[in-house]
C-alpha cells in the first residue's frame, strides 16, 4: 500500500475517455414523465407545499435538531482528523473484518510520498500550517490551514507556493480550491470568505475578490465551469453565487450574481458539468448545467442562455447529520452518451440522465438506484461504470453501477482524511452558522477527495494518497503473488467472458481480447500446476498427497475445457502430472465426472488405455463402465474395450460399444440369451448376476423397439425402423442358428415368458401403444400375439398365473378403441372363463377391473349375456353385474350388488340418492329402488344410521312408520330415531314433522332406557316433549333426577325435593350398610363410587332448596331443610367407621351453612340439641359446632361495623370537598371583558352585571347573552347558567363534539355574578353570589363521581344475609355450591388534586 507512484502513472493515459467503445450496458433504467416546460428557479423557489407555506429548500430534518449541539456531535469516521478542529485531532475506528473481494484487488493504493513530505516539510519548516484541501488536474494542488496553495507538477515536485502567511493571516485557511479546463487558472477559497485567482503558469495573482458573497461567512465550495470567464461559489450560509470574470482596458474585474439564497435553503453542495475534451460538441454542453445539493433536495439549473430550472428531486429518507453529495460523469448507452449526475444523502445512490432530442426536447430520467448499508460521506466517478464512495467509517466501496455489485472494499484508516468540520461551522467567522449546516459539517470531506481521469486524490493531514484502477494484468498478478490460482483463474475467465467488472487495459476486438486472455490463463494453469507438483507432500499419508491433488486438478480440467484446449490438457498438462503417480491417479480418476456429464467426449488412445487400466487395477469397474457409455466409441480399441466390459460383466458397456461402434443390436441380445436361456430351459433357479442381465435384456428390448438408445439417448431416427424390424424378427425366430433337436419352437418369445411372464407382456403392452398407422408393425404384432398363444395355450410349462397373465394382456389390448387385434372366438371364452374362475381367488380385483374395462369400450360383442350373468355372479363380480343390470335399468338389483360388494357397500347411500334424485330412473323403477330400500332399511341403518336418516328424510318420509317398526327395539332403533330428528332440523327448519308427538314420545321413552347418562341433558335442552308424559316416562324407568328437574319445571318444589330426598335415602341405605361389615378392594372402591352419587346428590338437593327456598312459605322451607338434615344424620346414629363419619359431618356441616341463609340460628341450634347423635354425651362435637357459629356471627357483625364507618367516612370525605370546591373565591386574570375587551372598571350602569368563572375570565352579561353562551332557558333567569366563552370556543375548535355533548348540563362549577346597583352602595356591600358548577368543576364533579361508579358498599353487605319475615337471619356465611366465596375489598377514599 505505500509504493510511490512513479511521473507516468500519476497522470497517464488513464485520462483518454473511450465512452464510445464501451461493451453493451445492462440498460435497466426506467424513464420519468416528460417535462414539456421545465420550471423557472424563481417557481420552485415560490411553490407552495402541503401546508401551503412558501417552499424554501429546508431540510425537513431541520425541525429536530434544535436540541442538538453541533459543535460536540461526534462524527462517524472515527479514524481521521480535521486539519483545523483540535477537538477531531484523534479518532478511533471499529475494526470490521473484510472477506476476499470477488473480484480481485481492483484499486491501486498508492501514497504520494513526494507531495506527502513536503506537506510534513512545509508545516515544520516554513509554517505552512496544516492540509485543508486538495484539487487535481494537470497539475495537484494543496491547500494549508494558513492560507497556503502548493502547486506540485506530475512529478510530484514541488512547482509553486502561492500566497504567504500574512495573506493567510488576513483571509484564514484555504477551504476550497478549483482548476478550469485548460489548467491555466486556480481558484482560492477562505475560511473568511474571500477568493484568490492566480494564474498556474508564473505564480501571479490576478484577481482578489472580497465582495463576492455576503461577509461573515466561509467559501464551502468554488467551482470552475467550462466557460473559463464563469465560476460557482457556495458559502457558510449556504447560498450560491456565479462568479463572471471581465478584462477591460486590461483591468481584471468579478461580477457576482445570486443564482440561490440561503435563506429558502441551505446549499451543501454544488457540482458544474466539466465537459471531456471528447464532448466539447455536445448539445447539453451549450445549457452549462448546474448541481446543487440543499439539505433536502437537489436542483439542476442551466446557467446559459438563461438562468433556468430543469429538474427538483428529492432525496430519500436519511438522517439529518447525513452529507450530500453530487457528481456527474458522461456514460455511453444505447449508441448514445449522455450525462449522468449520481446524488445521495445517507446509504442510496441515484441517478438522473440528461437527455437531449434531435428536436431540441430536453428529457430528465431517472435511472436505477443503488442501495448500501453505510452513510455515505463521499462519492466519486473513476470511469462512466464504476463510483467510488466512502462511507463514515472510512470504507471506501467500489461500485460497479449496471450491476450495483460492490467490486473491492479498501480501508481508508491510515490515510486520516481531513474533514471540513471547521468551514462548514464557520468558525473563522465567529461559527454564525445554522445548527443543521454545522450538523451536515461534522462528516464533510468535499475538498479531501477529489477525481480526475481515473484517478481519485484523497488528502491526510500529513499525506496525499491516489487510488487508481488497476488494469487487468495487475488484478491477475496481484493474486498470483499471493499463490490464489483458482480466484486468478476465475478471475480471467470472467474477462473472456466479457462479465468482469471495471476492467482496464483490455482492448481491441471481442476475439482478439479472448485470445489475449487465453493465452494468460495458460501461463496461469502452467503455474499452477508446477506449484501443486513443487508443494506436493514427499512423505506421509497416500489420503494427504491425494486431497492435495483433488483440490488442483478438477479445477485444470475445468478451465482447459473451457478454454476449449483439450491438447493442453491432454498433452502438456497430463504429461507434467504423470511425472507424480499419485497425481496421475487423481487426473484419471477426475476424468469420469466430465465424462458423465458429456463435457469431454473423446480421449486419445493412450489415456484411454491408461484409464482402463488404472479403473481395473484399481476395482473400480462401475465407473468405468459410466465413463464407457459417454465416450465416442470411434476413437477406442472396440475389440479391447468389449473383451474388458465382458470379462467384468459391463453389460451396459459392452451393449453401447456393439451400437454406437458397430449399429449391431442384435448380438447383445444373442450374447445375453445365451447366458439366461440354458438354465430356463433346464429348470434351474437363476443366479443374482443371471437376474440382472435378465433384467438388463429386457429393458434394451424395450429401449430398441421404442426407438430410444441404450442406456442413453437416441438411436438414429434413420435406423429406428431398421432397428425394430431387426429386433421383432429375431424374437420371432422359429429356431437358432446352432439349434438342437429338442429345441422348442420360438426359443427366445420361450425364454422371456420364462424369465418373466409379467414384465415381458408389459414391454409388448408399451412397445404396442407405439404402432398406430405404421401397418409393418400392426402386422408383428399380431404376429406376436398368434405366437404367445400357440407358445403358452395348452402348455403345462407355464403356470395358471402365467397364462392368466397372458390373457389379462390381450384383455387389455382388445378393449382399446383402436384395437386392430383379431383373436378366435373361442379364446374369448377362454378368456371370459378364465377371468371369472370361481375358484381362484388370485388378483379377483385386477380381473375384474380387466373385464369391466373390456365390457365398457363394447370391445367384446360375442359374449352370451346370460352365461356372463352366471359367471360374473359366481364369481362375485359385484361391478360387472352392476354394469349389466344398470344397462338393463335393473336399478333394484343394482342395490343388491352394492350391498353384497363389501369394498363399495359404503358407496350405496350416495347411489341410492342420485338415483331418486334424477329423472333418469321412470317412476316405476323408482318404486322398486324404493321397495328393495325398505328391504335393507335395518342393514342400512346398522352400517350407517346418519347417512340412512338422511336418505329417509330426503325420499321416504312417508314410510317412516313402517321404518320405525321393522327396525329391532334397542339401540339400532334408537340412534335411527336420534338421527332422523336431527336430520329433519337440519333439512326442513321450522317445518311440521308427521308423527312428531308420537317420535319425540318414542325417542324420550329410547333415551330413558339406552342413553341415561344423557337424560337429564336432553330434558334440559329439547322442547319437544309434554311434561305429564316425560313425568311418568321417567318415574317408570326410576331416573330421580330427571323427575326431580321435571317436577321443579312444572312448579311442584316440595314434590321435587322428595323425590331427590327418596334417591338419597337409598344410595345412604346402601352406604351404611358396606361400611357396618368388613370390605374387600372391589367394594372399597364401590364404596367410593356410592359416595360419589351421595356427594352429587347432596350438591343438587341444597341447590334446589336455594332456589325453592325464594318461592315457598317458611314452615314448607323448614320442612324441606329440617327433612334434608335428618335424612343426613340419621345415618351417622348406626355408623361405626370413623372415616365415614367424617365425612358425614363435613357433609352435615354444608347442610348447616346452607339453611343458616333461610332458617334462624335458634331453630337449628334447637334440632341439633335434639339429635339423639349429639345427645349422648358427645358434648365436644356440639361445642366446636356451637362455636363455629359464634366465630361466624362475630366476623359478620364486625365486617358490618367497619364497612360501615368506611362508608360514613367517605361519604363525609367528598361533601366536604365539594363545598371547599364549590365555595371557593375567584380571582379576575383581567379586568377586561374577553369579548367586548372592554375594562369592566368602566362600566358604572348599575343594572350590568359581571360574570367570573372558576378560569378567571370575567365578561359582561349582556355580551354572553349576544354570544349565545347560556345554558338555561331566557325565561329562568335567575337559574340561568353559562360558559366560558374563550375556553368554550377553545375546546370547541380542537373537540368540538366534547362540548356538543356537554351542553345539556351547566358547565360551570363556580361562577359568580356581580351586580352594580350604586356605585357607592358597590362600596358598602358585598357582592351577590350565586354557587353553581362551571366546566372545569364539572368535569371533576364527573371524575369524582366515575370513582364510585358500581354498586355501593351497603348493596354489597346486603347480599351477606337475607333476613325473612320478621325473625332474625341467620348468621352463618351463605355457601353456593359451585360459586366462588365472596371477598370484600377494602381501600381508603381517592385523593383528588385541587
Amino acid at each position: 500500500m505505500s509504493e510511490s507512484l512513479n511521473a507516468c502513472g500519476l497522470l497517464g493515459s488513464s485520462s483518454q475517455m473511450d465512452l464510445m467503445n464501451e461493451e453493451t450496458i445492462d440498460d435497466k433504467e426506467f424513464d420519468i414523465p416528460q417535462v414539456d416546460t421545465p420550471p423557472t428557479l424563481e417557481s420552485i423557489l415560490n411553490e407552495l407545499d402541503d401546508e401551503e407555506e412558501a417552499f424554501v429548500l429546508e431540510d425537513t430534518c431541520l425541525l429536530n435538531t434544535e436540541n442538538v449541539d453541533a459543535h460536540s456531535c461526534d462524527t462517524a469516521s472515527l479514524a481521521s482528523s480535521d486539519s483545523g478542529d483540535p477537538a477531531l485531532l484523534k479518532r478511533k475506528k471499529r475494526a470490521v473484518d473484510l472477506k476476499a473481494a470477488v473480484h480481485g484487488s481492483v484499486l491501486q493504493h498508492s501514497m504520494l510520498q513526494g507531495i506527502s513530505a513536503q506537506i510534513v516539510s512545509a508545516a515544520d519548516k516554513v509554517d505552512a500550517g496544516l492540509p485543508t484541501a486538495i484539487t487535481v488536474a494537470g497539475v495537484i494542488v494543496v491547500g494549508t490551514s494558513h492560507g497556503l496553495a502548493l502547486v506540485f507538477d506530475t512529478n510530484q515536485a514541488l512547482r509553486l507556493c502561492l500566497s504567504n502567511k500574512v495573506t493567510g493571516a488576513e483571509f484564514g485557511a484555504i477551504s476550497a480550491l478549483s482548476i478550469n479546463n485548460d489548467c491555466s487558472r486556480l481558484l482560492c477559497g477562505f475560511a473568511k470568505g474571500q477568493m484568490t485567482m492566480w494564474d498556474l503558469a508564473n505564480g501571479k495573482l490576478l484577481r482578489t475578490i472580497t465582495d463576492a458573497h455576503p461577509p461573515g461567512t466561509a467559501i464551502l465550495h468554488v467551482k470552475f465551469t467550462d466557460d473559463p470567464t464563469l465560476a460557482v461559489c457556495s458559502d457558510s450560509g449556504g447560498s450560491v453565487f456565479e462568479l463572471a470574470f471581465r478584462r477591460v482596458m486590461g483591468m481584471r474585474s468579478c461580477d457576482s450574481r445570486c443564482l440561490f439564497s440561503g435563506s429558502k435553503g441551505e446549499v451543501c453542495c454544488i457540482e458544474p458539468l466539466r465537459t471531456p475534451p471528447d464532448f466539447t460538441d455536445h448539445p447539453i454542453t451549450n445549457y452549462y448545467l448546474l448541481a446543487l445539493a440543499s439539505l433536502t433536495k437537489i436542483l439542476v439549473i442551466g446557467l446559459k442562455p438563461s438562468l433556468k430550472v430543469w429538474v427538483t428531486f428529492p432525496y430519500s429518507m436519511s438522517h439529518p447529520s447525513s452529507v450530500p453529495q453530487l457528481a456527474w460523469q458522461f456514460v455511453g448507452a444505447e449508441a448514445a452518451v449522455n450525462p449522468i449526475l449520481a446524488f445521495c444523502k445517507g446509504d442510496t445512490v441515484q441517478f438522473l440522465m440528461i437527455k437531449r432530442e434531435e428536436m431540441g426536447a430536453v428529457h430528465v430520467i431517472k435511472q436505477r438506484q443503488i442501495h448500501l448499508s453505510c452513510d455515505i460521506i463521499s462519492l466519486n466517478w473513476i470511469n462512466s461504470r464504476t463510483l467510488v464512495m466512502v462511507d463514515s467509517h472510512e470504507k471506501l466501496h467500489v461500485v460497479d453501477r449496471p450491476s450495483q455489485e460492490i467490486l473491492e472494499i479498501v480501508d481508508l484508516e491510515q490515510v486520516q482524511l481531513v474533514y471540513n468540520s471547521r468551514h462548514f461551522k464557520s468558525l473563522a467567522t465567529g461559527g454564525n452558522v445554522s445548527q443543521a449546516l454545522a450538523l451536515v459539517g461534522e462528516k464533510a470531506c468535499y475538498q479531501s477527495v477529489s477525481s480526475y481521469a481515473g484517478q481519485i486524490v484523497c488528502l491526510g493531514t500529513k499525506s496525499a494518497h491516489m487510488m487508481t484502477l488497476r488494469t487487468w494484468r495487475e488484478r491477475l498478478d496481484c493474486l498470483l503473488k499471493q499463490e490464489h490460482f483458482v480466484e486468478a483463474l476465475s478471475l480471467a475467465w470472467s474477462f473472456h467472458k466479457g462479465t468482469a467488472k471495471a476492467v482496464l487495459g483490455l482492448h481491441g476486438e471481442p476475439l482478439k481480447r479472448k485470445r489475449v486472455v487465453s493465452d494468460k490463463m495458460v501461463e496461469i494453469l502452467f503455474q499452477f500446476a508446477e506449484h501443486a507438483l513443487k508443494r506436493c507432500p514427499e512423505q506421509g499419508r497416500i489420503q494427504v498427497m491425494e486431497q492435495h491433488f483433488h483440490d488442483v486438478v478438477p479445477v485444470l480440467i475445468d478451465f482447459c475445457l473451457l478454454l476449449h484446449r483439450t491438447d493442453l490438457l491432454f498433452e502438456q498438462l497430463y504429461a507434467r502430472l504423470m511425472e507424480n503417480v499419485v497425481a496421475k491417479g487423481v487426473f484419471l480418476e477426475s476424468l469420469e465426472s466430465y465424462i458423465v456429464m458429456d463435457r469431454l467426449g473423446q480421449l486419445p488412445t493412450p489415456l484411454m488405455k491408461d484409464l482402463l487400466a488404472h479403473y481395473h487395477c484399481s476395482g473400480l469397474m462401475d465407473n468405468l463402465e459410466r465413463c464407457i457409455v459417454h465416450l465416442d466409441v470411434t476413437r477406442l480399441d472396440i475389440q479391447q474395450v468389449v473383451q474388458v466390459c465382458w470379462e467384468n460383466q459391463l453389460y451396459d458397456g459392452m451393449i453401447y460399444v456393439f451400437n454406437s461402434g458397430m449399429n449391431d443390436y442384435i448380438t447383445p441380445m444373442e450374447k445375453l440369451f445365451a447366458v439366461i436361456g440354458p438354465p430356463l430351459q433346464e429348470g434351474r433357479s437363476l443366479t443374482a448376476e443371471e437376474v440382472v442381465m435378465g433384467n438388463k435384456l429386457l429393458v434394451y428390448i424395450s429401449c430398441c423397439l421404442a426407438g430410444r438408445a441404450y442406456p442413453l439417448g437416441n438411436i438414429p431416427e434413420d435406423l429406428v425402423v431398421q432397428i425394430k424390424i431387426q429386433v421383432f424378427e429375431f424374437l420371432i425366430l422359429l429356431h437358432t442358428a446352432e439349434a438342437s433337436s429338442h429345441e422348442e419352437p420360438y426359443p427366445f418369445i420361450h425364454t422371456l415368458l420364462h424369465f418373466d411372464t409379467r414384465e415381458f407382456l408389459n414391454v409388448l403392452a408399451m412397445t404396442f401403444e407405439d404402432f398406430k398407422n405404421d401397418k409393418q408393425a400392426i402386422e408383428y404384432q399380431q404376429r406376436i400375439v398368434d405366437i404367445l398363444l400357440q407358445v403358452m395355450v395348452d402348455n403345462p410349462d407355464f403356470t395358471p398365473s402365467q397364462v392368466g397373465g397372458l390373457f389379462t394382456f390381450l384383455a387389455r389390448q382388445l378393449s382399446k378403441p383402436d384395437n386392430t387385434l383379431f383373436v378366435n372366438r373361442k379364446l374369448f371364452d377362454q378368456v371370459l372363463e378364465f377371468l371369472c374362475k370361481s375358484d381362484d381367488d388370485s388378483r379377483h380385483t385386477e380381473r375384474q377391473q380387466v373385464l369391466l374395462q373390456l365390457l365398457q369400450v363394447g370391445g367384446v360383442v360375442q359374449f352370451d349375456e346370460g352365461k356372463l350373468l352366471t359367471l360374473a355372479d359366481g364369481a362375485k363380480f359385484y361391478q360387472i353385474l352392476e354394469f349389466l343390470y344398470e344397462k338393463k335399468h335393473m336399478y333394484d338389483k343394482t342395490i343388491d350388488c352394492y350391498m353384497k360388494d363389501p369394498q363399495r357397500k359404503s358407496e350405496i347411500f350416495a347411489y341410492i340418492h342420485q338415483l331418486m334424485s334424477t329423472a333418469r330412473p321412470k317412476c316405476e323403477e323408482k318404486q322398486l329402488v324404493k321397495k328393495k330400500t325398505l328391504q335393507y332399511i335395518q342393514e342400512l341403518v346398522t352400517l350407517d344410521a346418519s347417512k340412512s336418516a338422511d336418505l329417509v328424510v330426503c325420499h321416504f318420509a312417508e314410510e317412516v312408520k313402517q321404518i320405525i317398526s321393522e327396525l329391532p327395539d334397542g339401540e339400532v332403533l334408537f340412534t335411527f330415531v336420534t338421527c332422523f330428528l336431527e336430520s329433519w332440523e337440519n333439512h326442513n327448519p321450522g317445518s311440521t314433522l308427521p308423527l312428531e308427538y308420537e317420535l319425540h314420545k318414542l325417542l324420550l321413552d329410547l333415551q330413558c332406557r339406552f342413553a341415561p347418562q344423557q337424560l337429564l341433558h336432553f330434558l334440559q335442552t329439547s322442547r319437544h316433549y309434554r311434561l305429564e308424559d316425560a313425568i311418568q316416562m321417567t318415574e317408570k324407568y326410576h331416573h330421580s333426577e330427571a323427575t326431580g328437574y321435571l317436577l321443579e319445571k312444572k312448579g311442584d318444589f316440595y314434590g321435587a325435593f322428595t323425590v331427590l330426598l327418596e334417591a338419597l335415602k337409598v344410595k345412604l341405605s346402601i352406604l351404611t350398610a358396606d361400611t357396618n361389615r368388613g370390605r374387600s378392594e372391589d367394594e372399597e372402591g364401590e364404596e367410593l363410587t356410592v359416595l360419589g352419587e351421595v356427594e352429587r346428590l347432596l350438591n343438587d338437593l341444597i341447590a334446589l332448596g336455594h332456589r325453592s327456598s325464594q318461592k315457598l312459605q317458611q314452615p314448607q322451607i323448614k320442612e324441606l331443610w329440617f327433612s334434608l338434615l335428618d335424612t343426613l344424620m340419621a345415618p351417622q346414629r348406626q355408623m361405626k367407621a370413623k372415616h365415614m363419619s367424617e365425612v358425614f359431618r363435613e357433609l352435615t356441616m354444608r347442610v348447616f351453612n346452607s339453611m343458616s341463609s333461610f332458617i334462624s340460628l335458634p331453630a337449628i341450634i334447637q334440632l341439633v340439641l335434639q339429635d339423639p347423635l349429639y345427645g349422648e354425651g358427645q358434648v365436644a362435637e356440639i361445642h366446636g359446632l356451637l362455636l363455629g357459629m359464634l366465630d361466624t356471627f362475630n366476623y359478620e357483625q364486625t365486617l358490618f361495623e367497619t364497612t360501615t364507618r368506611l362508608l360514613n367516612h367517605d361519604l363525609h370525605w367528598s361533601l366536604a370537598h365539594l363545598r371547599t370546591a364549590v365555595t371557593k373565591g375567584l380571582h379576575p386574570r383581567q379586568d377586561y371583558c374577553h369579548i367586548c375587551m372592554q375594562q369592566y372598571k368602566r362600566w358604572h350602569n348599575p343594572t350590568e352585571e359581571i360574570i367570573i368563572f372558576s378560569c378567571g375570565h370575567p365578561y359582561h352579561i349582556q355580551c354572553l347573552q349576544q354570544h349565545d353562551c347560556g345554558l338555561g332557558s331566557a325565561s329562568e333567569q335567575q337559574q340561568q347558567q353559562w360558559s366560558c366563552y374563550k375556553c368554550s370556543t377553545s375546546h370547541s375548535g380542537r373537540s368540538g363534539q366534547y362540548i356538543a355533548a356537554k351542553k345539556s348540563r351547566s358547565t360551570s362549577l363556580a361562577q359568580t355574578r356581580l351586580s352594580f346597583m350604586q356605585h357607592d352602595e358597590a362600596r358598602r356591600k358585598k357582592s351577590l353570589e350565586e354557587a353553581t358548577l362551571d366546566f372545569q368543576q364539572d368535569q371533576s364533579w364527573d371524575q369524582l363521581r366515575c370513582l364510585y361508579k358500581g354498586p355501593s358498599r351497603l348493596s354489597i353487605l346486603a347480599e351477606l344475609s337475607h333476613p325473612r319475615s320478621n325473625e332474625k337471619a341467620g348468621i352463618l356465611i351463605q355457601v353456593h355450591p359451585e360459586q366462588d366465596p365472596f371477598n370484600l375489598k377494602l381501600s381508603p377514599p381517592p385523593l383528588l388534586e385541587e
